[in-house]
């Protein structure tokens, strides 16, 4: 049920989209290409375990966990645009 102007199922489709924007966004983050056998950063090998279980991966993992920990979360787009939202 819909309010407003919005048509009938409206609501499940701002939803939908905003699962796809993540899983796009997540999809864009993941390595491509062929893995390296040395970290990009530290130059520390990259065990071949890793290489087969993350292909094109260029880091090792001491580097790519303190990437992870000062990366900035991905927020997305507010589509709905409710009060509660804006004031964050």
């Amino acid at each position: 049920m819909a309010t407003g102007w919005a048509r009938d199922g409206a609501v499940q489709d701002q939803i939908d989209a905003s699962v796809e924007d993540a899983v796009e966004f997540a999809r864009r983050r993941l390595p491509r290409g062929e893995s390296l056998l040395q970290c990009e950063e530290c130059g520390a090998d990259i065990p071949e375990g890793r290489r087969k279980a993350l292909p094109g991966v260029r880091l090792c993992v001491a580097c790519q966990s303190e990437r992870d920990r000062n990366a900035t979360p991905h927020t997305g787009y507010n589509r709905r645009g409710s009060k509660d939202s804006q004031l964050r």
